[in-house]
């Protein structure tokens, strides 16, 4: 069996999070082994709608709408440093971002929405209600049956394929190790030292951070943590490349930076179950024909099903195990928008600095307060 050379940190789980908190703690000088498991994996990273969003975060947890803002505002800082390091461009997009409302219904509901978490958040919160002429001056393709929208200078939207190999190749610049094809069935903890056993495989380090997606849910356990994650499974369409039509993206529909479009939107109780259905494809395309029309003439050329990774609550897990100091759990479902903060303050937080104040209420435990 072989055994690695021990690291000071191992980082068990190479998607966004994973990869984002490894180049974090590459760039404070640690000493990093990224574990990445097969293509056959349940990948939220490559299936996700690649948005930089902050509209409507945060309705129930002010924290979580902070957290996402401060991202945001970090996101381009972020990019220029990354394309700096690998030359890769990663499409950033962040002239901000528009939702779109069918009815008076979807309006007023949005309005609400984002009025809670401005009356919240005790920092600035820039969004604005337009109504459909003011869309029409920012996104010109849209249809009639559009009754307004909201917008928010902060939104954006980024490869995130091109974000994740920007961020393996800023890691192994850096001296990271990456193991790919490799899955954790065993992590123990003794004499302050971590060991993850894998077939054939066998790693060490002083510090682990489980950042597996839905696997953090069996992982975390091993050494003291919770992570009780479920899968939700979103569908996107993916049609052909078009003449620029959409200058900004909205939460269903964004041109990518290749001219392809990309529709999704859909949030399904499944199980582990990642395939597609002609029902919910089919009504993600009618929403977005009717939001831009002229996309009843562009063909679809594939489609696909990927788990989102979601809490009781829908918010982020960030925690250090008390049984296991230096073992720490994350999981969220915004790995695109929170990526910056995992690499900036979240990295400097599992480094031994301070744990940022936006994130003081993510730990397991608020699932487990008693109501008697």
């Amino acid at each position: 069996m072989a055994s690695g050379k021990d690291t000071e940190f191992l980082v068990i789980g190479g998607g966004v999070v994973g990869a984002a908190i490894a180049y974090g703690l590459l760039r404070r000088g640690r000493t990093v082994r990224l574990l990445d498991e097969g293509d056959d994996a349940f990948r939220a990273a490559r299936g996700n709608f690649g948005l930089v969003w902050v509209q409507g975060k945060g309705a129930g947890n002010p924290g979580y709408a902070r957290w996402s803002c401060a991202a945001a505002r970090d996101w381009q800082g972020f990019a220029d440093e990354l394309e700096h390091r690998t030359g890769t461009d990663l499409q950033l997009q962040q002239a901000g971002g528009m939702h779109l409302c069918l009815t008076d219904g979807e309006m007023a509901a949005r309005q609400l929405e984002l009025d809670a978490v401005a009356s919240r958040i005790g920092e600035p919160y820039p969004y604005e209600m337009l109504d459909p002429a003011q869309v029409s001056r920012l996104l010109p393709s849209i249809g009639p049956e559009v009754v307004g929208g909201s917008f928010s200078p902060l939104d954006g939207h980024v490869s995130p394929l091109r974000l994740l190999k920007a961020l393996h190749q800023a890691i192994h610049a850096l001296g990271g190790q990456h193991e790919a094809g490799v899955r954790i069935d065993e992590l123990t903890h003794a004499g302050g030292r971590f060991v993850a056993h894998a077939p054939e495989h066998v790693f060490k380090s002083g510090r682990v951070v489980l950042t597996a997606g839905l696997g953090n849910a069996q992982l975390a356990p091993m050494v003291g943590l919770e992570a009780p994650v479920t899968p939700v499974r979103g569908q996107v369409l993916i049609c052909e490349r078009a003449a620029p039509f959409l200058p900004l993206p909205t939460l269903q529909v964004r041109q990518t930076g290749d001219g392809g479009v990309q529709i999704g939107d859909s949030k399904e109780n499944v199980g582990m179950d990642d395939s597609t259905s002609v029902d919910q494809l089919s009504r993600i395309a009618a929403r977005a024909v009717r939001c831009f029309p002229a996309l009843a003439n562009v063909n679809v050329v594939r489609a696909w099903g990927a788990l989102r990774v979601m809490t009781p609550d829908g918010l982020p897990i960030y925690e250090e195990s008390q049984r296991c100091p230096g073992a720490f759990v994350v999981t969220c479902h915004s790995g695109i928008t929170l990526a910056s903060a995992h690499a900036g303050a979240l990295a400097a937080w599992l480094d031994g600095g301070e744990r940022p104040a936006h994130i003081d209420t993510f730990t397991a435990e608020r699932f487990h307060v008693q109501t008697s």
